[in-house]
Formats: structure tokens, C-alpha cells, sequence
């Protein structure tokens, strides 16, 4: 399947998922925290589905398969010495300075 079938096929879901909430709210009552915050749910996902959509289409957008970064080489050949003129060794102090 390709990617708008797959989105088609969540959107037809989420379409039966309403029509089914719709029942429940006719059953149930409206009132009811359960049926608020599935109501909510089921509009977030609308939502995320919309924004999911608007991602997808977007030209230029890579699939992950093409994301992978390229590898850093790094050298094996010693740092300069002078990076770590004014440092301090870590758990022997400074140098320059003698401990009290």
C-alpha cells in the first residue's frame, strides 16, 4: 500500500470512530466525563492525522530510509597540545598552583 492509501485508510476509520462515538453520545448521554474525553480523544486524532497529511505532502520531505547521516571521521593522530594550555587535570588541580 502506498503512503495516501494507508492515510485513506485511517481516515475511513476515524470516520467509522465518530459515527460509533455519535452512538454512544445518543446512548449515554453527553454529560458524561467517559464520553467527553472520548470525544476529545477522537478529535485529537483527526488532528494528528490532518497534520500527519500536510507532512507527507510536503515536496522535498525525506522518507527514512534516505535520512541516514553520514559518519564523522576522527583522526587518530593526537589533539594539540596548546587546547589544553590553561585547563586544570581533572582531580589534580592546576599546574601552576600548589594545593594548600
Amino acid at each position: 500500500m502506498s503512503v495516501n492509501d494507508d492515510l485513506n485508510a485511517i481516515q475511513r476509520s476515524l470516520d467509522e470512530l465518530g459515527r460509533t462515538v455519535d452512538r454512544l453520545e445518543r446512548q449515554l448521554g453527553k454529560g458524561g466525563l467517559e464520553v467527553r474525553r472520548l470525544r476529545t480523544h477522537s478529535e485529537h486524532l483527526r488532528d494528528d492525522l490532518a497534520l500527519l497529511r500536510d507532512s507527507a505532502g510536503r515536496p522535498g520531505r525525506q522518507q527514512p530510509a534516505q535520512q541516514i547521516q553520514q559518519m564523522v571521521q576522527v583522526p587518530d593522530a593526537p589533539y594539540d597540545a596548546s587546547l589544553w594550555r590553561d585547563a586544570d587535570e581533572e582531580g589534580l588541580g592546576s599546574r601552576v598552583r600548589r594545593a594548600p
